[in-house]
């Protein structure tokens, strides 16, 4: 914490914020801290947030909230593409799990799924150490769509967000460990503390990978560490729950499911497919 009298003199920052009369106006990335990084409050300066977010955001180019999903939100996810009919197929009626409503439609799952996101973000503004969603369904159903719109919705209440596709994390971590000289490997060790300590990590499309004992190890640590701390985690997979325990290991799909409710979401068809 430094006085704000330091910090100006040091900054030649205007304290109230605003420019004098005559200055050309200023727009801010941030206009929390108006691009400086900190936050005057009273006599004392803190850091921004959006200082710990540019932060993931650098390590995490590859696989942050992508440009496509910038725009996702609860308000444009269409409950069109989910037929008011009962759920066909065995792997579906298998992600329904225990769901024994007495109409389960692809759109009364739509909808619950949809209202379970929001609660999360709702949530999560009280109590920062709920409890995850993991999302379950078919290629193309909308997961996806729905981390992404709570990602975004977070990131707008200045929540520090992680969105990490699976597959990119782990290559990412391969990578840095496979470089030389070994005082690269420090590359890996940011990695993973980035993903374990993130106020929220959205783990994209965890499917039945080429794992390894190493990278199941290494999921098992990012997991257990946010269970141990109490740190949601939001999870896109289209993977059965026994197919997760077969891939990563009794261990880690049982944390999961202590950390995580686990919600179905289903279509007839690809989405992506209807699309075009």
């Amino acid at each position: 914490m430094q006085r704000i009298k330091e910090l100006v003199d040091r900054l030649n920052v205007h304290p109230t914020g605003f420019e004098p009369a005559g200055e050309p106006t200023i727009r801010y990335s941030c206009p929390l801290c108006q691009d400086r990084g900190i936050v005057v409050e009273g006599e004392f300066a803190h850091p921004c947030i959006c200082m710990k977010q540019q932060v993931l955001s650098n390590r995490f180019k590859h696989a942050n909230v992508r440009r496509e999903l910038a725009g996702y939100s609860f308000g444009g996810f269409s409950l069109g593409y989910y037929p008011d009919m009962p759920v066909k197929g065995e792997r579906n009626q298998k992600l329904l799990g225990q769901d024994t409503g007495e109409r389960l439609t692809y759109l009364s799952k739509a909808r619950k799924a949809l209202a379970e996101a929001r609660r999360f973000v709702q949530e999560y503004q009280a109590n920062a150490h709920c409890r995850g969603i993991m999302f379950t369904g078919g290629i193309g159903s909308g997961k996806t769509f729905l981390a992404a719109s709570i990602a975004n919705a977070l990131l707008g209440h200045g929540v520090q967000v992680l969105f990490v596709v699976v597959p990119d994390l782990l290559d990412e971590i391969r990578a840095s460990y496979d470089r030389q000289p070994a005082e690269d490997r420090v590359g890996e060790l940011k990695l993973m503390e980035a993903a374990r300590t993130a106020e929220v990590l959205i783990l994209d499309d965890l499917g039945a990978h080429n794992y390894t004992e190493w990278t199941r190890n290494k999921l098992y640590s990012i997991i257990n560490y946010r269970i141990n701390n109490q740190l949601p985690m939001v999870i896109t997979t289209n993977l059965l729950p026994e197919e997760i325990e077969n891939y990563l290991g009794e261990r880690t799909f049982s944390r999961i499911v202590q950390g995580c409710q686990i919600v179905a979401l289903l279509v007839e068809r690809d989405i992506r497919y209807l699309k075009r």
